[in-house]
C-alpha cells in the first residue's frame, strides 16, 4: 500500500547485487535501489545507539533545523537552533520534535567513529571519503523536498526508526514547483497531504517510494528529488560519490560557487520581496509548463 499519494513505483529490493548488475540496471540508468545488506558488516549498526552517542559526543553542541516557513532573516541552509546533542537525543527519546540534525560530518569531530564504517569498493563507486553525513530527525519530522547541492550519487545508510522516502528524478523538476535560484520546492506544497486542487502539476509527476528499514542502505542516484518522514525518531548516515557526468559536476560547480551566494545576497538586498518572488516564480513557471502539454 502506497504511503504518498502520488503516482509512484516502489524502489527495487535486493539482498546484494553485483558490481555489474548495479551499474548495468541502476547507476548507469540513474534508477533507486534498496540494498539489505551492503553494510550489515559495520560494526556500526551494533554500536550506535542513541546511548552510544551521548557517551562519545555528548558535550558537542549541535546544529538544529525544523520545517519553519523560509524568511530572508536566515542565510542559505542556516541551523535554526543549536544544543548538545546529549540535550538533543534524550528530546528525541522522550516526544515529537521537528528540530532535525542535518548533514552532520560527526566522524570529523570524533574520529574514533571511523572505524565502525568503511567506504566499501564491491560496486565499484569511489567514495567522497571526508564527506559521511550524519541525519537525526524525531517522529513525525519531515526533511522538506529538495535535492542535493552537489549532485552526489547518495548511498544512504538506515540504522534506527521506521523511515519514509519520497524520490522524484530531476526529469519531474517541471511538475514540483521548485523555487528560482533554489533547490526546494514551493513551501506550500505539503509532501504528506499534497493539495491536487492548488497544485495540479503534482498529478504528473512520477517518482518512487520507499519505507527504510534498518540495517539498509538507500541508493539515491545524482539530482534526485527526496522528501523523508520519520515515522518515528532516528537516524541514517550518508556516503557521498561525485556526479558521473562533467555537466552534473558544472552544475554542482555552480550551485556551490554561486547559487548559494546569490540566494544569500538576494535575502539581504531585498528581504522578503525575494523570497515572495521566488514563491510567486515557482508558481507561474509550474503552471505555464503544464498549460503547455494539456
Amino acid at each position: 500500500m502506497s504511503f504518498f499519494h502520488f503516482d509512484t513505483k516502489t524502489v527495487d529490493r535486493v539482498d546484494r547485487i553485483s558490481k555489474a548488475d548495479f551499474h548495468t540496471a541502476y547507476y548507469q540508468r540513474q534508477l533507486p535501489l534498496v540494498i539489505k545488506d551492503w553494510s550489515k558488516h559495520w560494526p556500526a549498526h551494533e554500536k550506535w545507539t542513541f546511548d552510544y552517542f551521548k557517551e562519545k559526543a555528548g558535550q558537542l553542541e549541535v546544529p538544529l533545523y525544523d520545517n519553519r516557513k523560509v524568511t530572508a532573516r536566515y542565510s542559505y541552509n542556516e541551523p535554526h537552533h543549536h544544543m548538545s546533542l546529549r540535550e538533543y537525543l534524550k528530546v528525541l527519546e522522550q516526544e515529537p520534535t521537528n528540530y532535525r540534525i542535518f548533514l552532520f560530518n560527526l566522524m570529523k569531530e570524533v574520529p574514533s567513529l571511523k572505524a565502525d564504517y568503511d567506504h566499501p569498493d564491491d560496486l565499484g563507486v569511489k567514495f567522497l571519503e571526508k564527506l559521511p553525513f550524519l541525519f537525526f530527525g524525531g517522529a513525525q519530522s519531515s526533511v522538506l523536498m529538495h535535492y542535493d547541492i552537489d549532485f552526489a550519487n547518495i548511498f544512504h545508510v538506515h540504522f534506527k526508526g521506521k523511515k519514509h522516502c519520497l524520490l522524484f528524478p530531476p526529469s519531474e523538476t517541471a511538475h514540483l514547483y521548485k523555487l528560482p535560484n533554489s533547490l526546494k520546492t514551493h513551501e506550500a506544497v505539503d509532501f504528506l497531504n499534497p493539495d491536487l486542487e492548488r497544485f495540479p502539476a503534482l498529478k504528473r509527476a512520477k517518482g518512487f517510494e520507499v519505507e527504510l528499514k534498518p540495517g539498509e542502505t538507500l541508493y539515491m542516484p545524482e539530482g534526485y528529488w527526496h522528501f523523508m518522514h520519520y515515522e518515528t525518531a532516528g537516524f541514517s548516515m550518508s556516503l557521498r560519490a561525485l556526479p558521473r557526468s562533467v555537466f552534473r559536476l558544472a552544475q554542482a560547480a555552480y550551485n556551490i560557487a554561486i547559487m548559494r551566494y546569490t540566494e544569500t545576497l538576494m535575502r539581504k538586498l531585498i528581504g522578503e520581496q525575494w523570497i515572495d518572488w521566488q514563491k510567486r516564480k515557482a508558481i507561474e513557471r509550474t503552471e505555464k509548463n503544464l498549460n503547455r502539454h494539456q
